[in-house]
């Protein structure tokens, strides 16, 4: 009676070790393909192998990482600018040794990034010049016919900083050519 007691066992714990295993495997592979839908598309048509997928997913992670540094420094520059110029109009001498004396002080200002058809436009107004924001979206959709695919603001003191990201295809009358020009226009009219 022990011997089959015995392979009663066995089998239990084979069956339940192929559970686990199977169980296992299909957690990797749902992990795996949100991982690639992640990533931004290859563009060549063969597929790559998984170390290579792996390899272009933790470049990707990398590269990622090193733009938010980028933002995080970009940010805190801009917050001291901010708030120097806040410091300035109180008729205060002190102003921020950390502000990049290359950026202006006055507001607001207009800074656009282009990088193939995505433009990342920020822009930095005072809370009483926050209409702005809205014309340079009606400007890009109405008039250079761009499609938004984000666009978000955060308040920190009197300084409203907004961030626009919209895609524009070159078409017949070049209006990618003609977005930092008209925006830098407009924004440069306010001041």
């Amino acid at each position: 009676m022990e011997p089959s007691h015995s392979n009663t066992a066995q089998s239990r714990r084979s069956v339940d070790r192929k559970t686990v295993e199977k169980n296992r495997r299909m957690q990797m592979k749902s992990l795996y393909s949100e991982l690639t839908s992640l990533l931004p598309h290859h563009s060549s048509r063969e597929p790559l192998t998984l170390p290579d997928q792996l390899d272009e997913a933790a470049n990707y992670i990398k590269k990622l990482q090193v733009n938010v540094e980028k933002k995080r420094e970009r940010k805190s520059k801009l917050v001291a600018t901010a708030n120097s110029e806040k410091l300035n109009s109180a008729g205060s001498s002190l102003v921020s040794s950390s502000v990049d004396v290359s950026v202006p002080r006055k507001l607001p200002r207009i800074e656009i990034q282009e990088s193939g058809s995505i433009f990342h436009i920020f822009l930095v107004t005072s809370l009483e010049h926050k209409f702005m924001f809205c014309e340079i979206v009606r400007v890009l959709t109405e008039e250079l016919g761009a499609e938004i695919t984000h666009a978000g603001y955060s308040i920190v003191e009197d300084a409203v900083f907004h961030t626009l990201h919209c895609k524009v295809e070159e078409c017949d009358y070049g209006a990618r050519s003609q977005i930092p020009e008209r925006l830098e226009k407009f924004v440069n009219s306010v001041n």
